[in-house]
């Protein structure tokens, strides 16, 4: 497997919180019947984990399985183990109605770090992230930008947008975070 190509060669800012570029990371797309014994067989493979409950993201070391809708689940593992991991899942999930697609290539990952993290999320996305649980996940809009975040730790957040878009996602999330800019200063 060649090396990736990193969307913005991991840049990274600081302001009242840290934003920056996430190293590559395997994503898979993994449509079909969510309640049904060989998805969460396969997932439980794929991930160590079990299926997640609506809104939910459950992690496994550097391995997790997200809920994205009823039928969707977002399988992430490490970007070297993407190729075999959609191998083992459509193996796995033989004549059973699904879809596997690796999607790694089409997203970016940022992650939101710092006290005012909470606060950048607030500015762009109309959500009440205040409220966000640590493991659930929402699928949104960052000011234009579809996208995806989730709580990863106390005063973290991870976030995955199309990677066509990371420039963009960088400034705003970069412009959200500016020093002097926080909604409660400390």
């Amino acid at each position: 497997m060649s090396d990736p190509v990193r969307a913005l060669s991991g840049v990274s800012d600081k302001g009242f919180a840290t934003v920056a570029m996430a190293g590559p990371r395997g994503m898979i797309t993994l449509r079909g019947d969510l309640a049904s014994a060989a998805v969460k067989k396969a997932v439980k493979a794929a991930t160590g984990t079990a299926v997640p409950a609506r809104r939910r993201i459950l992690a496994e070391g550097a391995r997790a399985a997200a809920w994205m809708s009823p039928d969707e689940l977002l399988i992430l593992v490490p970007f070297e183990t993407a190729a075999a991991t959609v191998a083992a899942l459509q193996a796995a999930l033989a004549g059973a109605h699904h879809l596997v697609a690796d999607v790694s290539d089409a997203r970016a990952t940022f992650t939101i770090r710092g006290a005012g993290a909470e606060q950048v999320l607030m500015k762009l996305c109309p959500v009440d992230v205040a409220t966000l649980a640590e493991g659930e996940i929402r699928r949104s809009r960052a000011a234009q930008a579809a996208c995806a975040f989730w709580r990863s730790a106390e005063d973290e957040f991870t976030l995955v947008a199309f990677r066509s878009l990371a420039d963009y996602v960088m400034a705003i999330l970069d412009n959200a975070a500016r020093p002097g800019s926080a909604l409660f200063p400390a």
